[in-house]
C-alpha cells in the first residue's frame, strides 16, 4: 500500500467520496464514489469550481470560509458547529460530513476533501429527536393527568371532609333539636293541661277571676308554641333557599308604628315600648323580612326585660343606609356568651330559665344578610342590650 499503485487503489475504491481541488477552488480529481454520490458521469466534474457542489443559498458563505482556509490551511473537519449540505447534479440537497486535508507538490497547493453522505444518520437522529419529543410529551401528558387526578382526589377529600363535618353538625343539631323541642314543647303543653283542669274546677266553683288567670296562661303557652313553630319554619325556608329579598317602597315610620302597636300585646302591663324616628319616611326595603327581624328583636327585648322595663325602638334614615336599633334595660348578655350569640340553639347562661329555642337571633342574622345588611350589638350583663341593624339603600 506504500506504492503509487496502492495509493491509487485507495483513491479509486474508497467508500467515501474524495475530491481534490487546487488553491483556486477548481476540481482536479474526483474518485468514483464522489461521482456516484453527486450523480455525475466520469470526469464530468474535472475543471469545475467546487461551488458547483454547494447549494446556491450557501455559496457566499462557502466562498468566505474557503478564503479563510486558504490563508491557514490545515487538516480539519468542516461544520463542527453547523450543518453542511451538498448539491447533486439533479438539484437535490443532502446533508454531508466533510474532512479537509491540504497538501503541496511540484504542481502547486491542493486540498483533499473527504465527503460522506449522512442522510441516513440525520433521519435516525430526527427519529430519535422526534421519539424523545414524543416521549417527553407523553410524560408531560401523563404527569398532567396524574396531577389532575391528584387535584381531583384532593377536591374529593375536601368535599368528603366537608360532607363529614356537615353530617356531624347535622347530627349535633338533631340531638340539640330533640333535646330542646322535648323541653320547649313539654312545658307549655303541661301548663295548658294543668290550666284546663283548673279552669274546669274554678268554673264549678264559679271563681271567674281565677279562671281568667289560667285562660291568660293558656294563651301565653299557645303563643310560645307558635313562636317555636315559626322559628322552625323560618329556619327550614332559609336552609332550602326559599327566602328572597324583594325590596318595595315602604313608609318606614308608619311601618314601625304598626309593628310597635302589635308588640304591645306581648309586653307586660308595666313594660313600656317607645319609638323615635329621624330622616326620610320613604325607604326601599323588604317589608316581610324586616317585620320578622323586628318582631324577633322586640319580643326578645320584652322577654328578657324586667317588669317596668323600657324597650326603645329607634330608626335613622341616612342618604345611603337605614339604621334601626332595639334597646332594652334587661338582663343583658354575659361577656363570655357574646361571641356565640348568633349560633343556632345557643342560649346565654343567664337565660336558661326563660323560654326560647335559641334560633331567633340566628334567623335574624340570616334575614339581615339576605337584605345585604349587617347586625351588631352592645350589651352589659344586668344593664341591658342594644341591637343595631344597618341596611344599605
Amino acid at each position: 500500500m506504500d506504492s503509487k499503485e496502492g495509493i491509487e487503489a485507495l483513491f479509486l475504491y474508497a467508500a467515501e467520496g474524495i475530491i481534490v481541488t487546487d488553491d483556486k477552488g477548481f476540481i482536479t480529481r474526483v474518485n468514483p464514489s464522489a461521482e456516484q454520490l453527486f450523480g455525475y458521469e466520469k470526469n464530468e466534474l474535472i475543471g469545475q469550481k467546487i461551488e458547483i457542489l454547494i447549494p446556491k443559498r450557501l455559496t457566499d458563505k462557502h466562498n468566505t470560509q474557503r478564503e479563510k482556509y486558504e490563508h491557514n490551511p490545515h487538516a480539519r473537519k468542516m461544520g463542527a458547529e453547523m450543518e453542511l449540505f451538498a448539491l447533486k447534479k439533479n438539484g437535490t440537497e443532502f446533508p454531508v460530513e466533510i474532512s479537509l486535508s491540504p497538501y503541496s507538490s511540484n504542481e502547486g497547493r491542493f486540498v483533499i476533501a473527504f465527503i460522506i453522505d449522512i442522510t441516513l444518520r440525520k433521519i435516525q437522529e430526527e427519529k430519535s429527536k422526534n421519539y424523545s419529543a414524543d416521549l417527553e410529551k407523553q410524560v408531560k401528558n401523563r404527569t398532567l393527568i396524574l396531577e389532575e387526578a391528584i387535584e381531583e382526589l384532593e377536591r374529593t377529600k375536601k368535599d368528603l371532609h366537608k360532607a363529614l363535618e356537615k353530617e356531624i353538625e347535622l347530627n349535633e343539631l338533631k340531638t340539640r333539636f330533640v333535646s330542646m323541642a322535648s323541653h320547649e314543647f313539654r312545658t307549655p303543653l303541661t301548663t295548658m293541661m294543668s290550666s284546663l283542669s283548673l279552669i274546669k274546677k274554678y268554673g264549678e266553683q264559679q271563681e271567674t277571676e281565677n279562671q281568667q288567670k289560667h285562660i291568660v296562661k293558656i294563651k301565653t303557652s299557645i303563643n310560645n308554641l307558635t313562636d317555636i313553630l315559626n322559628d322552625f319554619l323560618s329556619l327550614s325556608k332559609l336552609e332550602e333557599g326559599k327566602v328572597e329579598n324583594i325590596p318595595e317602597i315602604l313608609n318606614l315610620k308608619s311601618f314601625l308604628q304598626d309593628v310597635v302597636s302589635e308588640m304591645h300585646s306581648m309586653a307586660t302591663e308595666d313594660q313600656k315600648l317607645t319609638q323615635s324616628y329621624i330622616g326620610s319616611e320613604i325607604v326601599l326595603l323588604d317589608k316581610k323580612l324586616l317585620k320578622n327581624v323586628l318582631f324577633n328583636l322586640i319580643s326578645n327585648a320584652i322577654k328578657f326585660s324586667n317588669h317596668g322595663g323600657i324597650i326603645e325602638i329607634s330608626a335613622q334614615v341616612l342618604n345611603s343606609s337605614v339604621k334601626i336599633s332595639v334597646s332594652d334595660s334587661g338582663i343583658g348578655i354575659p361577656k363570655e356568651d357574646q361571641k356565640h350569640l348568633f349560633e343556632r340553639f345557643f342560649r346565654g347562661h343567664n337565660a336558661t330559665y326563660i323560654q326560647g329555642t335559641g334560633l331567633g337571633l340566628n334567623i335574624v342574622a340570616k334575614y339581615v344578610e339576605q337584605m345585604n345588611g349587617f347586625i351588631d350589638f352592645e350589651s352589659i350583663e344586668s344593664k341591658g342590650t342594644t341591637f343595631n341593624i344597618i341596611i344599605p339603600q
